[in-house]
């Protein structure tokens, strides 16, 4: 049997070890980062990181040959037909311009281009009779050419240096092959970004144009 004060001093370690369990803190548990409360500038990261990516501007398209655009056969003419029957052949086509060459046709080397603006400034502003007057008279000579190795990136610096709407293409001897517009390369772009094109809203800034030119 052992003495008392032996079990009091017993009891008494025990209860000093209990009491120190109590105080000692409770460990500490990982925090899901997700649950911690967020602040403005956090609501605003993770909606930037929801936010689907613009699709950017393939700079390859640039290097595509015209040979990807629409493909329109020339409308040719000597220097002797009559404005008339030039203006009569970009009505039935639906085409602003036809090309000059030589002989009137294909085989030899473009001189000339008769669009519908030399209509307009060449020939009824200035009160002349179209049918008795001959594309050599009021057609633009040597008229800047693309060659068929060139890029749509070409193309469009072209029309946006110059202002062409239109550009004749002609192939190693000077003869024309095609004509490329601003409308082939616009229906190209819409083509390649359609979605991007198609869905951006009617109300956008910048949509107040209601009618197409000259309706």
């Amino acid at each position: 049997m052992e003495p008392a004060s032996t079990g009091l001093w017993r009891r008494w370690r025990a209860i000093v070890a209990w009491r120190s369990v109590r105080k000692s803190p409770a460990p500490s548990r990982p925090v899901d980062p997700s649950l911690e409360p967020r602040g403005p500038a956090d609501d605003e990261a993770y909606a930037e990181n929801r936010r689907p990516r613009a699709r950017s501007f393939d700079e390859t398209l640039l290097q595509e040959p015209i040979a990807a655009l629409p493909r329109h056969e020339p409308m040719v003419f000597s220097e002797a037909d009559s404005v008339a029957a030039g203006m009569r052949a970009m009505q039935e086509s639906h085409s602003t311009c036809v090309l000059v060459t030589e002989d009137g046709t294909r085989d030899t080397s473009l001189i000339g281009i008769f669009t519908d603006r030399d209509v307009l400034f060449r020939v009824i502003n200035r009160g002349r009779n179209p049918t008795e007057l001959p594309l050599g008279d009021v057609m633009t000579p040597a008229p800047e050419a693309l060659v068929e190795a060139s890029t749509i990136g070409q193309v469009l610096n072209r029309m946006a240096v110059d202002g062409f709407r239109q550009f004749p293409v002609v192939d190693e001897f000077n003869r024309p092959a095609s004509v490329v517009s601003a409308r082939d390369v616009v229906d190209f772009l819409v083509e390649t970004f359609p979605r991007e094109v198609l869905n951006i809203p009617r109300g956008s800034p910048g949509s107040s144009l209601r009618t197409r030119e000259g309706a």
